[in-house]
């Protein structure tokens, strides 16, 4: 099927999982997680209308935004991979948004980077609710994790918008129900904690983001249902998205 038809069958999946669990389909938002895949990929994915993309690594992205050209201006780009604190500002430029912070100093420096340029940018924190080694992303409940969300009263070029996780990989779509739960209900306390709206949990990939919407995300990645199978050169292992 091509990336249209990949598209238009994720977007009817999506609407019959918000309607399982009572919510608006308007209420989630579908990231297209382009990486490996090349601008004209892109392009495709434009030219039907999707609007929101999630891309992996600094380098990549750069070396493919210029084959993009001009874009439609509601169009975005996402940062969902781990980032080194010495790329923030290469990341500010690129990106409309940095889904993947998970320390205070990278929130710090992307600050730093964006009030340079007079940009504003919004970020999630990424939790690591499996408390996987193998996983970046800050302890669910940690000090630095409140430390974070405390320090958004001083990051004046940065708006923290909620939580992001990716969960332990299991075959069946259900392995990751009791995971999503969890970072909804930490969203919950840290909303209460923190005072701040925290209005985005981005949780849900292509073989689990039905489960995910009807534990209450608003933004599911999907890459490999829209796009097809990735090849990765060595030595780069992908986190599942």
């Amino acid at each position: 099927m091509s990336i249209a038809g990949n598209l238009a069958e994720i977007r009817e999946r999506m609407d019959r999982a918000a309607q399982r669990a009572g919510r608006r389909p308007d209420e989630i938002a579908l990231m297209a997680v382009s990486k490996t895949h090349p601008a004209a990929a892109i392009l495709e994915a434009i030219a039907a209308g999707q609007t929101l993309f999630g891309e992996n690594r600094v380098q990549e992205f750069a070396g493919k935004r210029d084959g993009l050209g001009t874009v439609p201006a509601q169009t975005k780009f996402h940062l969902i991979g781990h980032l080194q604190s010495n790329k923030a500002a290469k990341a500010v430029e690129l990106f409309d948004g940095v889904d993947s912070v998970d320390s205070l100093r990278l929130a710090e420096r992307l600050n730093e980077a964006a009030e340079r340029i007079g940009k504003k940018i919004d970020v999630l924190i990424e939790i690591n609710v499996g408390g996987e080694a193998a996983k970046t992303g800050l302890a669910p409940a940690s000090d630095e994790l409140y430390a974070l969300l405390d320090a958004q009263a001083r990051l004046s070029a940065l708006t923290i918008r909620g939580c992001m996780t990716v969960p332990p990989f299991t075959d069946d779509p259900e392995g990751a129900r009791d995971y999503f739960r969890q970072l909804r209900e930490l969203r919950k306390q840290l909303r209460a904690r923190s005072g701040l709206a925290l209005d985005g949990l981005s949780m849900g990939m292509s073989h689990d983001f039905e489960v995910a919407i009807e534990e209450g995300s608003t933004c599911v990645r999907v890459g490999t249902a829209i796009f097809g199978s990735r090849s990765y050169p060595a030595p780069y292992e992908e986190p599942r998205q």
